[in-house]
């Protein structure tokens, strides 16, 4: 089984949500939802920039925290133009 960290973004508010999952069509369903309640609700509708592929479940939420532990935007943009972290 495969595990994903994915980028979403959103034109309304600005931002890019970082996120892991198994399942990137479900989550993203879920971002763009009204069963939303999470702080990404206000961001509707996100847009799927990329996602990238991990063996497991611990590599995949490694990943994804190094993303956010860089808090920078470039960052992130980086990661999306090259699809892999930087």
């Amino acid at each position: 089984m495969s595990h994903f960290v994915y980028i979403l973004y959103s034109e309304k508010i600005d931002r890019y949500y970082i996120g892991y999952t198994s399942d990137v069509q479900k989550r993203l369903l879920f971002h763009n939802s009204d069963k939303n309640k999470i702080w990404s609700k206000r961001g509707r509708p996100w847009k799927l920039m990329i996602t990238i592929p991990y063996e497991d479940k611990s590599s995949a939420l490694k990943a994804e925290k190094q993303i956010k532990r860089m808090k920078s935007k470039k960052y992130i943009e980086d990661v999306i133009k090259n699809g892999q972290l930087g």
